[in-house]
C-alpha cells in the first residue's frame, strides 16, 4: 500500500496500532462495580486472536474525502513503487535530525535544504574534555548521518505563502478594535439553538464546521470537509488562514495545518497518529505578520512552570489582547487539585536523595565483588512517590539516566550515553484498555493524556511534554469508574502510565486488515535431508487453532528449490493443488485467488497438505535454492492485504535475483578488517522495504549447518520489522535438542500475539529530542517506526540529545504510542508514559545512572559501529565509554584524588558489564566464531528486550547441589528456590558441588568429579559420576524433593522468556565444558583480559 509521508497535524503519531494479545473487552469490570457502558476492561494478555474477513477485493484506503491540504508536498514511502537508491531509506540505526519542538516559529528552519540539529561532537563543545577516537560521542550516532533523500529537500513552502484551504477564520494585526476571536467553540450535537459560541459582540464570526457528535463511535462514518466558503462577515477586513506558527513543517514539505472542525480521508499513518479525533473544536487566529510572543495570559501559571514560555497553541490570542474565551471563575476554586505532576515538585527536592548507598565511593581494586547475590534491580528515579508510584515500569520503558541533565554540556561532560530502551508490546497480565469515543491529547503536540499532565482546574490541563493549556471535553468530565462527574483527574487515563485505548475510525488508513499468514519452506534435498518439514508441518497442525485469529484468517503455502510451486486450497477440491512456476526470472501468481485462503472454509485442505508435505519432496535430488525469486512471489500474493510471511531456510541461495556466493573464510573470522559484516546485495533489504510499504513482515527461520550469509538474509526481516531464528546445525536425528528447541519456540511464535500494519512514535518533553533508533522496522517520515507486525518479544532502542536548555522545567517525560491492529481486527493504541526528574549537577547524573540500560544501548551503538567500521573499532569504543564516564566522574566529582580506581555505586558493575560484552559472541575475537552465529548474536543485541540482553550478556551462576526452600518464591501453588547469584569465575566453583549456569538462551548444568551422592542418584538418576551420560539433556523426574526443587526451578526459569534454552548436563570432559568456561566472564582467555587485568588497564587509562 503505498502511503504518501505527510505529517499528522502536530507531527506526531495517534494512531498508533499495537495488537493486544487475548485482549477480549470481556474482562472483568475495572473497579468498583458495574458501570453503564463499560469504558474499561482489564485485560489478561493471552494469546489473541484475528478475526476479519471483507468480501471481494481489499481496498487500500477508506473511501476518498478531499484532502485538507491538496496542494502540499508529499513523499512516496514503500508501496508499489520501484524502490529508489538506498539513501533515500533511513533504516534502524541510521541518523535521524528530529527537529525539537520550539516555543515559537523559527524562520531560519524554513530552510530548502537539510540542516543538521545534531549536537556538536564533544571536541567541540567548550565544557567537553577531548575523547579517544575509538569512543561514542555522547548524543551523536556511531556513523556519520547519511544524506537526506533527495526528495526531501526543496519543498518548504516560503514563510509568506498563503494556502486557502478551508473556511479558517483570522485576525489581522493591523486590525484593531473588537476583534478578539474566541480560543474555543463548545459545539453541541442536536437542536441548532443549542449551539453556543462564546463571542463578544463585533468580533469575527466563527469557524463554520458541521457539529461533532458527542459521544464519537469507532467506525462511525466521518463527514467530508465543509465546502464553500464562510458565511457573510460583518467585518471589514480581508480574511487569510494562515499555517500556525507552531505546526512543524514536514520533512516531505507540506506544513501541518489543523483543521479542527472538518474531518479528513488521512492518507499515510503519519497523518493518522499525528491528528485522530479532536474532542473540542478549536479556531485558527494566527498571524505571519506579527513580531511579538504570542502566548497564553492566564492569571497564574503553577511554580514549576512560572518561567517557562509556553508554547504557542493553535488559537491563542495576541498577547495582550484580553482572553476572552476563557470565561473561568478567577476566585477561590473548589476543584481539588491532585498531588501530581510538577505543581507540586518543589525546587527543593533536588537535593533529595532517595539511596543513601547510591552516594558511595567505591575502590573496584579493592571491592571487585559487587555482584548482588540477587537479579540487579533498575535504579528508582527521585521523584515524589506520588509521581513515581504512578511511573511506567522499567520493564517496558527505562532510560539510561533517571536523572535528565539540564543541558547537553552537562550529559557531554558525564560521558554517559543518553537513550530510552523499550519493550512497547510486551505480554502484560494486567492491562487498562479505554473504550471512550474520545480520545484526548494535546492539541499541539498530540501527546495522549497521562498522569503526569497537570490540571489548572477542572476545564484545563497543561501538556506535560510541550506545556500547552488544553481543554477537558466534557465527556472526559465524567469519571466511569467512581461514576463521578467533575473528576477528570481521577480517569483511567490519568491514573494509569500504560494504557490501551481502542481506537475510533479516523486511526485507519483502510478497514482492519484480517490476519493472513504465508509460510514459505525450502524442500531442496538439503532441506529434505535435515528433517525440519516434519517438525514444522507437525507443529502447524497441532496449533493451528491457536493461530491468533477469527473468521477472517487467512493461510498459503509455497515450497521452493530450483522452481517455485504453490498451493490451491479453493474450496471445494478433494485435495490440494500443486502449481510449479519454473520461470524464476519472472515470477508471477498462478490463480491468485486461490492460494492465500480463508482458514476456516479451508481447513481440511491446509491439513491435507500438512499431512503429506513432508513426504512430497522425499526423494528430490534438487540442490539449488531459488529463495529471492520465491521472496518475490510470496510478497506479490501478499501485497493486496498485508500480513507475516514465516520463510525457512536451509543453505545459501544459489539461483535467480538474491543468489549469494560463499564469504567466509575460517581463518579471518575476526580479523581487523571484517568486511564481511556488511550484506553482499542490497536485494535482500530493497525487497523488506517493499514488504513494509504493503504491511508485510518477514520472519526468517534459518535452519543450516554451512555458511549462509546471514548478514545478507537477514535484512529481509530487519528492515521489514520481522524476526530472524537460527538452528546451526539442525537435524532431526544427528541434532535432537535442535530438534526441541525449534519444536517450542515455533510453538510459542505460531501462537503469541501479533499486531498488525502498525506504527510507533516516540515523544519527548520540549527541549529533548531523539536522534537515532535501534531495532527491526523501517523509518517512516523522521520520526515514525513502520512495523508491518510487531510481537511482544521484540524490544527497541533510542538515542536522545538535549537540544535546548531544561534549566526551567524539573520533570520530562516520556510517551511511545503504539497504533497497532489486533488479531481480532480491532484498532488499538498502546500508550506508555514515563517521567523523570531533570538534574544540574554531574553528581546527580551519576546518582541515576541505570548501568544495564547504558550496557544495552552502548551495545546497540557497538553493532553499528561494528558495520559502518570494524569489529576492532566497535571494541575500542566500548572500553572508551568505560574510560570516559569514570575519567569525567574522577575529575568533575570526587574532590580527593584517590590511589585506585574510583566509581560511584550506581556504576560500580560498569567495567564487568563491558568486559561480558567484548566476550560476547557479537564482539568477541578469536576465530571460534562463526560468521553467521556472530551476525546473529548482534541480530539479537538489536532486536532484544533489555532483560534478555543482559541474561546472555552476563548469564547467572547458581549453586545447585544444596537448594532449599528457605527465601522461595510462592508462584501458583508452586515453591521456587532462590539460590544466590554467583561471580562468574572458576574460583565459586567446587568440585564437591553441582552449578546452573543461565545464559539465556543455553543453560548449563556442570557436575563436580566429588559431587555429593545424593544429589547424582536423587536428582540426575545415577549411581556414580561415571554413570552420567555425555549427551544428557534432560533431568529425569525422580519422586525425591531434591529433584522437585531443581526441576522447579529451570522450569521457573524457562518460562520467564519467550525463547526455550536447551539444558545441557556436564561432565568435567565433557566438550561442551569449553563453552561453559568461556562464559566466566571474570575470567582470563586466550584472547581477552581477566576482569582484575581489565580493571588495572582502565585504572591505568583514568589516572593518566
Amino acid at each position: 500500500m503505498s502511503q504518501p509521508g505527510i505529517p499528522a497535524p502536530g507531527g506526531t503519531i495517534t494512531g498508533l496500532q499495537a495488537q493486544n494479545g487475548a485482549a477480549s473487552t470481556s474482562g472483568s469490570p475495572y473497579t468498583n462495580g458495574p458501570v453503564p457502558n463499560t469504558l474499561m476492561s482489564s485485560q489478561m494478555s493471552r494469546s489473541q486472536g484475528y478475526s476479519s474477513h471483507l468480501p471481494g477485493s481489499y481496498p487500500h484506503l477508506i473511501p476518498a474525502k478531499t484532502p485538507l491540504n491538496p496542494v502540499l508536498g508529499q513523499s512516496n514511502y514503500g508501496g508499489s513503487q520501484t524502490v529508489s537508491p538506498l539513501s533515500n531509506y533511513q533504516g534502524p540505526g541510521e541518523t535521524l535530525n528530529r527537529p525539537p519542538m520550539a516555543s515559537s516559529m523559527v524562520t531560519s528552519s524554513l530552510h530548502s535544504g537539510p540542516a543538521s540539529r545534531m549536537p556538536p561532537p564533544a571536541s567541540q563543545s567548550p565544557a567537553a574534555t577531548p575523547m579517544p577516537s575509538g569512543s561514542f560521542l555522547p548524543g551523536v550516532n556511531l556513523p556519520p548521518p547519511p544524506p537526506p533523500p533527495s526528495n526531501w529537500q526543496n519543498n518548504y513552502p516560503s514563510t509568506g505563502s498563503q494556502i486557502n484551504h478551508s473556511p479558517l477564520v483570522t485576525s489581522q494585526s493591523t486590525v484593531s478594535g473588537n476583534t478578539n476571536l474566541t480560543n474555543h467553540q463548545y459545539i453541541f450535537s442536536g437542536d441548532p439553538s443549542l449551539q453556543t459560541s462564546y463571542i463578544k459582540s463585533g468580533s469575527a464570526p466563527p469557524l463554520v464546521t458541521p457539529p461533532l457528535p458527542s459521544t464519537f463511535q469507532p467506525g462511525t462514518p466521518i463527514g467530508p470537509p465543509p465546502t464553500g466558503g464562510p458565511p457573510p462577515q460583518t467585518s471589514s477586513h480581508s480574511v487569510v488562514p494562515q499555517p500556525p506558527f507552531n505546526s512543524p513543517v514536514s520533512q516531505a514539505g507540506g506544513t501541518s495545518d489543523t483543521n479542527n472542525g472538518s474531518m479528513v480521508a488521512h492518507n499515510s499513518y503519519d497523518e493518522i497518529e499525528g491528528g485522530g479525533f479532536l474532542a473540542t473544536p478549536q479556531l485558527t487566529n494566527k498571524n505571519p505578520k506579527m513580531g511579538r510572543s504570542v502566548g497564553y495570559s492566564y492569571p497564574s501559571l503553577p511554580p514549576g512552570y512560572q518561567n517557562t514560555t509556553p508554547a504557542n497553541p493553535v488559537g491563542t490570542p495576541p498577547s495582550g489582547m484580553p482572553p476572552s474565551s476563557l470565561s473561568y471563575p478567577r476566585g477561590p476554586q473548589t476543584f481539588p487539585q491532585p498531588p501530581l505532576g510538577a505543581n507540586h515538585l518543589t525546587a527543593s527536592m533536588s537535593g533529595l536523595n532517595l539511596h543513601p548507598e547510591g552516594l558511595r565511593v567505591i575502590n573496584l581494586l579493592q571491592e571487585r565483588n559487587m555482584l548482588p547475590s540477587t537479579p540487579l534491580q533498575p535504579p528508582v528515579p527521585n521523584l515524589h512517590e506520588d509521581i513515581q508510584k504512578l511511573n511506567c515500569s522499567p520493564e517496558l520503558f527505562r532510560c539510561t539516566l533517571t536523572g535528565i541533565p539540564q543541558t547537553q554540556a552537562l550529559l557531554n561532560k558525564a560521558k554517559l550515553p543518553l537513550g530510552l530502551l523499550l519493550h512497547p508490546f510486551k505480554d502484560l497480565v494486567q492491562l487498562p484498555v479505554v473504550t471512550s469515543s474520545t480520545i484526548v491529547r494535546c492539541r499541539s503536540c498530540r501527546t495522549y493524556i497521562n498522569p503526569f499532565v497537570s490540571f489548572l482546574d477542572q476545564r484545563r490541563w497543561k501538556c506535560n511534554l510541550c506545556y500547552r493549556v488544553n481543554d477537558v471535553p466534557e465527556e472526559f468530565m465524567y469519571n466511569p469508574l467512581t461514576r463521578v462527574y467533575g473528576e477528570p483527574h481521577r480517569r483511567p487515563e490519568v491514573q494509569n502510565a500504560t494504557i490501551e485505548f481502542m481506537a475510533p475510525s479516523e486511526y485507519m488508513l483502510r478497514p482492519p486488515q484480517p490476519p493472513v499468514y504465508l509460510f514459505v519452506f525450502d524442500v531442496s534435498h538439503n532441506a529434505v535431508e535435515t528433517g525440519y518439514l516434519n517438525s514444522v508441518c507437525q507443529s502447524l497442525l497441532d496449533n493451528l487453532d491457536s493461530l491468533p485469529g477469527n473468521t477472517r484468517t487467512k493461510i498459503g503455502f509455497i515450497t521452493f528449490d530450483s522452481t517455485i510451486h504453490f498451493y490451491s486450497l479453493q474450496e471445494g477440491l478433494s485435495q490440494p493443488q500443486m502449481l510449479v512456476v519454473s520461470d524464476i526470472e519472472d515470477v508471477f501468481i498462478p490463480m491468485p485467488e486461490n492460494l492465500l485462503v480463508n482458514l476456516n472454509e479451508s481447513k481440511e485442505l491446509v491439513q491435507d497438505l500438512l499431512k503429506t508435505l513432508p513426504q512430497m519432496f522425499n526423494k528430490t535430488l534438487e540442490t539449488q535454492s531459488a529463495l529471492g525469486p520465491a521472496l518475490q512471489a510470496a510478497f506479490k500474493l501478499m501485497s493486496p492485504t498485508g500480513g507475516r510471511m514465516s520463510v525457512f531456510q536451509t543453505q545459501l541461495p544459489t539461483l535467480g535475483v538474491g543468489a549469494l556466493k560463499p564469504r567466509e573464510e575460517p581463518n579471518q573470522r575476526s580479523s581487523v578488517k571484517e568486511i564481511h559484516l556488511t550484506p553482499s546485495t542490497d536485494f535482500y533489504k530493497k525487497l523488506a522495504l517493499d514488504c513494509s510499504g504493503q504491511q508485510v513482515a518477514v520472519d526468517l527461520f534459518l535452519l543450516s549447518g554451512q555458511y549462509s550469509d546471514l548478514a545478507s538474509l537477514g535484512c529481509i526481516s530487519r528492515y521489514s520489522a520481522g524476526s530472524v531464528y537460527y538452528y546451526p546445525s539442525y537435524h532431526h536425528q544427528h541434532n535432537p535438542v535442535q530438534v526441541q528447541k525449534f519444536q517450542k519456540e515455533l510453538q510459542r511464535y505460531l501462537t503469541r500475539k501479533i499486531g498488525f500494519e502498525a506504527v510507533m512514535r516516540i515523544r519527548c518533553t520540549k527541549g529533548l529530542s531523539i536522534h537515532t533508533f535501534h531495532g527491526n522496522f523501517f523509518v517512516r517520515s523522521t520520526d515514525l517506526l513502520s512495523l508491518p507486525n510487531v510481537n511482544p518479544d521484540a524490544g527497541y532502542a533510542v538515542q536522545m540529545s538535549v537540544e535546548e536548555s531544561l534549566t526551567d522545567t524539573q520533570l520530562v517525560s516520556f510517551q511511545s504510542a503504539l497504533l497497532y491492529t489486533s488479531s481480532k481486527g480491532e484498532r488499538r493504541i498502546r500508550v506508555h508514559t514515563l517521567c523523570l526528574p531533570v538534574v544540574s549537577t554531574l553528581n546527580e547524573v551519576f546518582l541515576g545512572a541505570d548501568v544495564q540500560a547504558i550496557s544495552g544501548l552502548l551495545a546497540n551503538m557497538a553493532v553499528d559501529r561494528s558495520v559502518s567500521a570494524s569489529l576492532s573499532d566497535a571494541r575500542d569504543a566500548l572500553v572508551n565509554a568505560v574510560i570516559d564516564s569514570l575519567s569525567a566522574y574522577r575529575s568533575s566529582v570526587l574532590s580527593n584524588q584517590h590511589p585506585g580506581l574510583m566509581v560511584p555505586f550506581s556504576l560500580r558493575l560498569f567495567p564487568l558489564f563491558v568486559l561480558a560484552l567484548l566476550k560476547q559472541k557479537s564482539f568477541q575475537t578469536g576465530t571460534n566464531a562463526r560468521l553467521d552465529e556472530r551476525i546473529f548474536a548482534m541480530c539479537q543485541v538489536k532486536n532484544q528486550p533489555l532483560v534478555y540482553l543482559m541474561l546472555t550478556t552476563h548469564p547467572n551462576l547458581y549453586r545447585v547441589d544444596n537448594l532449599s526452600d528457605e527465601g522461595s518464591l510462592s508462584v501458583n501453588d508452586r515453591t521456587i528456590p532462590q539460590p544466590p547469584i554467583l561471580q562468574l569465575s572458576v574460583e565459586k566453583l567446587s568440585r564437591d558441588g553441582a552449578f546452573l549456569m543461565d545464559a539465556g538462551f543455553v543453560m548449563m548444568l556442570w557436575v563436580g568429579k566429588n559431587c555429593g551422592q545424593s544429589f547424582l542418584s536423587q536428582v540426575l538418576g545415577v549411581q556414580n559420576y561415571a554413570s552420567i551420560p555425555q549427551t544428557m539433556t534432560d533431568l529425569p523426574e525422580l519422586d525425591t524433593p531434591e529433584s522437585a526443587r531443581i526441576i522447579t526451578f529451570i522450569s521457573w526459569l524457562r518460562e520467564q522468556r519467550p525463547f526455550f534454552p536447551i539444558l545441557y548436563i556436564i561432565r568435567d570432559e565433557s566438550p561442551i565444558k569449553a563453552i561453559f568456561l568461556q562464559n566466566m566472564v571474570e575470567d582470563r582467555t586466550e584472547s581477552a583480559l581477566s576482569y582484575y587485568e581489565f580493571l588495572l588497564h582502565i585504572q591505568q587509562q583514568v589516572n593518566k
